[in-house]
């Protein structure tokens, strides 16, 4: 069995749709493989439910009906949910004693892309080798995996998946609580919560204003949501809003705009909840987890607040598995991914939100006083393309050129190399005090890399 993952990346499979590896034939085929595969560590028994949503792409059609076909073939039955966000999966899959959960979404990838993220019965992805054993199921002879006609399942659409999950949300305030009185703007990014966002706050008695909530399956993360929030500063300011919601197109992940317009990103979030949780005394350990991109303006904010921050590999599950296997309840990304463990296995925009508006309101003070904690340091990012088959992170200048980066920023910065995930791209961050400094730094680097690029 092969170690390696050749279609599993940090988040799942993902690819332009109807284009290898993002293909209904392939979607059909992991969708068995995966049955084949938990089967097995249940030693042999009839697996029972699979649980499939998506957001709202064209190609969402497509794949999961593929998928579908996979597991009844294999003999489970199917429950759709339609579309839902991420986290709305990770829930149901527990609450409906699922044996797998298939969320199909690129996030906040323009529509084209497509995705499979797959969740166990304990509501979190799915672990690395599993992932790699599933890779190689793929490569059996799938008709060999196929069970006896008499045990061919059937599907079923569920229709108060989105009710369940907003009841779920509502859980997480403390009874009573409402919004009423704070004028919000939420940006859907025309994605998986287009429906279920604006309902959760006006039940909560909010003044709602709802825009990215008319999805035609190719507008989803176009000009709206978390990483694309200038529509919704817009909006904010145009409505003299309290504040603002962005969230992706499967609402993993939250970016507030406060009533200035200003941007409040996963980093304030973090540090603003961190500091709410140890003062009701539910802060595991004091320890925050952040990944290596979160700034070091937050990390310094926490030394002051006695709070620790371990950082974790860039990836929501790669936080999720810092806080499993450090016994933290609280952690997230800087683009907004928000996990806290007590209420949920993987970030959710929209109960992170609850949190924070719950601060909000309770604290009778504006946005932009209570989610701005820190200022963070000056931070540059530059990529650089290498060709196939090289090396440059080995080059020996290059490994040279590292080192002296390092010295020269000290304790006054931080220095971040690494490869992306996804693309032939070399990552090049620095932050620290003096802006300048650090952007001749990045800038020096980047040079040097290139060159050892091919």
């Amino acid at each position: 069995m092969s170690n390696s993952r050749q279609y599993f990346g940090t988040d799942g499979i993902r690819g332009t749709a109807n284009t290898p590896p993002m293909t209904a034939d392939m979607a059909l085929r992991v969708a068995m493989a995966t049955a084949y595969v938990l089967r097995a560590k249940q030693r042999g028994a009839v697996m029972d439910r699979a649980v499939i949503g998506k957001d709202t792409r064209l190609s969402g059609y497509m794949l999961e009906q593929a998928m579908a076909s996979g597991f009844v073939a294999m003999g489970m039955e199917v429950i759709f949910t339609g579309p839902v966000p991420t986290p709305a999966i990770a829930m149901l899959t527990r609450s409906l004693r699922a044996d797998v959960g298939v969320m199909i979404s690129a996030s906040h990838n323009p529509y084209a892309d497509n995705g499979i993220k797959l969740f166990g019965p304990d509501g979190y992805k799915l672990s690395d080798s599993l992932e790699i054993e599933i890779e190689s199921a793929l490569e059996m002879d799938q008709n060999e995996l196929l069970p006896a006609p008499d045990l061919i399942s059937k599907a079923a659409r569920m229709d108060d998946a989105g009710g369940r999950y907003i009841e779920f949300l509502k859980g997480g305030m403390a009874r009573g609580d409402s919004l009423n009185g704070l004028k919000i703007v939420v940006d859907s990014a025309n994605g998986a919560a287009y429906k279920i966002a604006p309902q959760l706050l006006y039940e909560l008695e909010a003044e709602v204003i709802s825009i990215g909530d008319r999805p035609n399956g190719r507008n989803i993360n176009d000009g709206c949501g978390a990483t694309h929030v200038e529509a919704l500063q817009k909006k904010v300011l145009e409505e003299k809003a309290d504040l603002g919601l962005a969230l992706d197109g499967d609402a993993d992940r939250l970016i507030i705009v406060d009533e200035k317009g200003q941007k409040i990103d996963g980093d304030q979030i973090m540090a603003l909840l961190a500091v709410n949780f140890k003062e009701r005394g539910t802060l595991a350990k004091d320890t925050l987890v952040a990944t290596v991109m979160s700034n070091l303006g937050l990390e310094r904010f926490l030394e002051s607040k006695k709070i620790k921050l371990e950082r974790a590999p860039v990836g929501d599950r790669y936080v999720v598995e810092k806080m499993k296997d450090g016994g933290f309840n609280l952690g997230g990304e800087q683009s907004g991914h928000i996990v806290m463990s007590d209420f949920g296995t993987t970030g959710d925009g929209l109960f992170a939100a609850m949190q924070v508006l719950s601060i909000i309101q309770k604290s009778k003070k504006k946005t932009s006083e209570v989610c701005n904690l820190f200022k963070p340091l000056p931070q540059i990012l530059q990529n650089v393309r290498y060709m196939a088959g090289a090396k440059p992170l080995d080059d020996a200048k290059v490994k040279d050129a590292i080192s002296g980066a390092e010295d020269t920023l000290s304790k006054n910065g931080r220095l971040l190399i690494r490869k992306s995930g996804t693309e032939p791209l070399i990552r090049v961050m620095a932050e620290g005090d003096d802006e300048k400094k650090i952007q001749k730094i990045v800038g020096d680097l980047c040079a040097v890399i290139e060159k050892a690029a091919g």
